[in-house]
């Protein structure tokens, strides 16, 4: 699974959970090359190099609702409740807090 990450309405990445279970996150070279656009977070530094990760980046994991908004999304949109990246990818696409918005790469 694959979602594209825009900041502020701009591609600046992609992040997925590939079949080893393993999450990677990878900048867009145009959004890399751009020295306007910022990193998208200080723990996510503008850089060519592939971030990987055996949980979810904490950063997208503060995305995430908790408590009875967790309960109703997943309810909602038949979601395991442990499913961090399926929730991430299906509810990060609209209405977040800040700039970054996670939109869901059909492949």
């Amino acid at each position: 699974m694959k979602g594209v990450v825009f900041c502020n309405e701009v591609q600046a990445g992609i992040i997925e959970k590939n079949i080893s279970g393993e999450y990677v996150f990878t900048y867009d070279n145009n959004y890399f090359e751009n020295t306007a656009y910022p990193p998208i977070s200080l723990t996510l530094p503008k850089t060519k190099a592939v971030y990987k990760s055996a949980v979810l980046f904490p950063f997208f994991f503060g995305l995430l609702s908790e408590g009875v908004n967790k309960e109703i999304q997943c309810r909602l949109l038949k979601i395991d409740e442990n499913d961090d990246f399926g929730r991430l990818l299906l509810t990060s696409g609209e209405d977040t807090i800040g700039a970054i918005t996670i939109k869901k790469l059909e492949e």
